[in-house]
């Protein structure tokens, strides 16, 4: 019997889709990206099934979307007793382990969000997923000059430099050590970048004037929405060339032959429609990028309704000598409570998402948007209220948990 393969999943955070220069986006530096997307089956038309951290992690280390995960507000930690990808693999006989941001322990609601009192919070052993080695941090958002613990950082220790850079060096030596093991691994680095702040340093890394920054058609001109845009994006694709630079690091030390999963948590608005952050439920925050490269898989473009729900899936086929089925008709997207921070989504939400059409309807029920993707990719005509569209959004609303 051929070895199982080794399986690498590179999580980013508040990447959006269209942020790679394999995407088309001329703002984005992102050769790594662009090289590994032409080893890949890129899934252009991936989602996530929550657009904010907790609830997208939680749900991509379960495959239980929240709230059934345990996950329900901001600051609710991953139950202890949550099955998650570590548990599932270690079962086909995989040496699990995890680096970076972790984001679904216990934190104090009363500590500032930026800085070392969340990235020094310890994610006691009990609650680090059944990994069998972990070495990271809960969160912090610092994007130089991390703190990690774990496995074997009994204590939170500060490393100096650029934390993408850390994370992955401090990875890549450890996985590069398991080459000789009798078992397969399978690892998760897991960053934080290029989620804001954005005017931290990105090192190595020269920003783009902000009056150079290519906007969206989306994005309203001349006001304080295309001002804070062009300033928040230069930094944005500043971490973004600095992050890509780390992992094709990463995948050099690795090597080919390791099955590897690159996604992003969820995306930002970065004023289109006048909105920033994430939350809400427009294509900047809920589309993000997803390439999957397996041994013996052609590189392809797959526009199928993809979640990052269905990772585990993917990654317990790969361990068991399987295929996975693919993508479904629709994918499941929700906001199960109300973030109380500055700029987020007004309210609770949920919908259905195809490669063409999209449904978001109210905690009650009733219809809020409904976008024609296919003939509005930018979302500039919410279609709920048109006679014509009824029956198609009734047969949605049905799709709708």
């Amino acid at each position: 019997m051929s070895r199982r393969p080794n399986i690498l999943w590179i999580v980013t955070t508040q990447w959006r889709a269209s942020a790679c220069g394999y995407a088309g986006d001329s703002n984005a530096c992102t050769p790594a990206l662009d090289a590994l997307a032409a080893q890949s089956v890129n899934y252009a038309q991936a989602v996530t099934p929550h657009p904010f951290g907790p609830f997208a992690r939680a749900a991509l280390l379960t495959g239980v979307p929240s709230p059934a995960n345990g996950v329900v507000d901001y600051f609710d930690a991953l139950p202890g007793s949550a099955r998650t990808i570590a548990h599932d693999i270690s079962e086909h006989g995989y040496t699990t382990s995890f680096f970076g941001k972790w984001g679904v322990s216990q934190r104090d609601p009363q500590a500032p969000l930026v800085g070392a009192a969340h990235a020094r919070t310890l994610v006691p052993p009990e609650a680090r997923g059944g990994f069998d080695f972990w070495e990271g941090f809960e969160s912090g958002f610092l994007l130089n000059d991390p703190w990690l613990h774990g496995t074997r950082l009994p204590a939170p220790e500060k490393f100096t430099g650029y934390q993408s850079d850390i994370v992955c060096e401090r990875a890549a030596a450890w996985l590069t050590s398991q080459a000789s093991a009798a078992t397969p691994w399978f690892g998760v680095v897991s960053l934080e970048a290029p989620h804001p702040p954005y005017a931290a340093l990105a090192a190595g890394v020269q920003r783009r004037p902000p009056a150079d920054i290519i906007l969206a058609a989306n994005v309203p001109c001349g006001g304080e929405a295309e001002s804070t845009a062009r300033r928040e994006l230069s930094g944005y694709y500043a971490h973004i060339e600095a992050t890509d630079r780390s992992i094709g690091r990463l995948l050099m030390a690795l090597g080919s032959e390791v099955n590897v999963v690159f996604l992003s948590v969820h995306g930002d608005l970065h004023g289109a429609h006048g909105l920033f952050r994430k939350g809400w439920p427009h294509e900047e925050s809920v589309r993000v990028p997803l390439l999957v490269r397996a041994a013996g898989t052609a590189a392809r473009r797959d526009a199928g309704a993809v979640s990052l729900v269905d990772l585990p899936a993917i990654t317990q086929a790969w361990a068991g000598g399987a295929v996975w089925a693919g993508p479904r008709a629709m994918a499941h997207i929700s906001m199960p409570s109300v973030v109380a921070l500055p700029q987020q989504c007004d309210r609770v939400w949920r919908g259905v998402r195809s490669s063409t059409r999209k449904l978001v309807l109210n905690a009650d029920g009733s219809p809020w948007l409904f976008f024609d993707l296919e003939n509005d990719p930018g979302e500039t005509q919410n279609l709920v209220d048109i006679p014509a569209r009824e029956e198609e959004i009734a047969m949605l609303r049905t799709c709708c948990r």
